[in-house]
């Protein structure tokens, strides 16, 4: 309601009517923007977000929420009948996830309407089951939530199996059929490496696509935030055996903010703690891993893979490419054999392929190893990362698609690496000249092998850095897995540097085989 106005004049009366019918229309006018969003005005949005100056989330949890232990936050659920969109039985649905413990800046989530009217989705306590915790959500307000993830009946049409979910800084992780959760996703990686000190960037808003009752896929939009960028995030969500997410990001530097020396696009996080070229002698299971190797296919068709290690300091390698067509996480390991773990099946865990859509120009992939000592860290990181960067508040416009695979994977079209292993069997090196000498056994197969008749030849193309000496290949069918087998020992110059070694399989002229790329870490 607005207030009278007496007027002193009619002239006067005529402006001031003037004035507030602009002011009116102006005020409705952004309402009704405000209560919209699509695409465009989300990169509005972003794009309006990198030309201020950061700012860090002020809100503060109550008291009980911030000295909160694991265990009473796991005790903290979301009723399954307060689901969004569960009344309406569509094919998706939308569950959230509490504050606390170590999610303690809130996002908020809303849901988009077919017209693009916005819904705010606020907190409710009533949502949640406490269960032995002795709170009153009532005084709380609308805290915002942790994040949610979306459900979706992935193996059996009679449930609906969680499918993806977004939580903590700019993470997010799915599924496909049969698989169990692995490696993590994130929006954009900031100086992982090479800066003062790695930035997360967070989301800090979603806004849910509402499906339609015979939706196949679900549509999320993302606001992301960091001291030094911005971006806008649209991610298509399709479920199957192969689970895709295919992203569309803007993402803006922000104006006045310190350089960003590394900007990972698309980054990848996993585990790697023992495996077949580094066994752990204390553990009964002969490997721990979530990701067992680094795979990646450049412009001009050269298939790389590089077998994932825990090194003992941060181990950081660049694979220069023009305009890749993909990289990935990949846990190449299917065999519950090579894991025997009942518990957290690692034979389930999911590769992460990034297969880019359009061209992306000059850039490198990173893969960042890091020590752990255990399983419950995550060690592994890999991301593209472009050669230029664009001028701050001008868009740096990327899309992919992200597949998240299990048994049926990519693979390169000759062959690929089945398994790689350091050591010796009967040999008489003494243990000194097997530290200076170490010998690789990789096993390869793939239809270009399958395809060659017996006795072809096939030969062991083998190659190192200046720091080391390949003193011996051969390359030789196995007549047990009916695969190929290469062995090859190598002598480093300098024991304290790292020894990179390049190795594959050649058929008179032509590559047969994917390049196994393996590094050698110093002494």
């Amino acid at each position: 309601m607005f207030p009278t106005i007496r007027p002193f004049s009619a002239v006067r009366c005529t402006r001031t009517l003037v004035l507030l019918g602009a002011l009116l229309a102006l005020f409705c006018g952004a309402s009704a923007q405000a209560q919209r969003m699509d695409w465009d005005s989300l990169t509005q949005l972003a794009q309006s977000r990198a030309a201020e100056p950061y700012r860090a989330n002020s809100d503060k949890l109550p008291a009980q929420l911030a000295n909160i232990t694991y265990d009473q936050l796991r005790d903290i659920r979301f009723k399954p009948d307060q689901s969004l969109w569960r009344a309406d039985a569509m094919p998706f649905e939308a569950q959230f996830f509490h504050l606390g413990l170590y999610q303690t800046e809130p996002v908020r989530i809303h849901e988009l309407l077919p017209d693009g009217r916005v819904n705010h989705l606020p907190y409710r306590g009533a949502d949640f089951d406490y269960g032995q915790n002795a709170f009153d959500p009532t005084p709380w307000g609308d805290l915002g939530h942790a994040g949610f993830r979306l459900h979706h009946p992935l193996n059996n049409p009679a449930y609906k199996d969680e499918l993806v979910v977004f939580q903590g800084a700019s993470y997010f992780r799915a599924l496909g059929a049969g698989q169990q959760y692995g490696l993590s996703a994130r929006g954009l990686a900031i100086d992982t490496v090479g800066g003062s000190g790695e930035e997360f960037p967070r989301f800090t808003e979603f806004w849910l696509q509402r499906p339609t009752a015979d939706a196949a896929e679900v549509t999320v939009l993302a606001l992301l935030e960091s001291p030094r960028a911005t971006g806008a995030y649209r991610f298509v969500v399709r479920p199957g055996q192969q689970t895709t997410t295919t992203v569309n990001a803007r993402v803006f530097l922000r104006a006045g903010a310190g350089p960003v020396n590394t900007l990972g696009i698309a980054p990848l996080t996993s585990m790697f703690l023992s495996g077949e070229n580094q066994l752990l002698p204390s553990d009964f299971r002969p490997e721990v891993h979530d990701s067992d190797g680094l795979m990646m296919v450049s412009g001009n068709g050269e298939w790389l893979w590089r077998p994932l290690q825990r090194p003992k300091g941060v181990t950081v390698s660049s694979f220069t490419l023009q305009n890749p067509r993909g990289f990935g996480l990949m846990q190449r390991d299917r065999s519950f054999a090579s894991y025997e773990d009942v518990e957290a099946r690692y034979e389930r865990r999911p590769s992460a392929w990034v297969k880019p859509l359009g061209d992306w120009g000059p850039g490198r992939v990173e893969l960042v190893q890091l020590p752990t000592p255990d399983e419950t860290h995550d060690n592994i990181v890999a991301y593209w990362v472009p050669a230029t960067l664009p001028a701050a508040g001008q868009p740096l416009e990327v899309a992919y698609e992200l597949a998240w695979q299990g048994d049926a994977q990519q693979r390169p079209p000759s062959s690929w690496v089945t398994q790689s292993r350091r050591g010796y069997g009967y040999t008489k090196l003494n243990a000194e000249e097997q530290a200076r000498q170490p010998q690789y056994v990789i096993d390869f197969t793939g239809p270009a092998l399958d395809a060659l008749p017996p006795g072809a030849p096939v030969k062991a193309v083998v190659s190192a850095n200046a720091n080391g000496r390949v003193l011996q290949t051969l390359a030789y069918p196995n007549p047990a897995t009916r695969t190929w087998r290469v062995t090859l020992r190598v002598e480093r110059v300098d024991a304290t540097q790292p020894v990179e070694l390049r190795a594959f399989l050649q058929h008179n002229n032509d590559t047969v085989s994917e390049t196994w790329t393996h590094l050698l870490l110093p002494e």
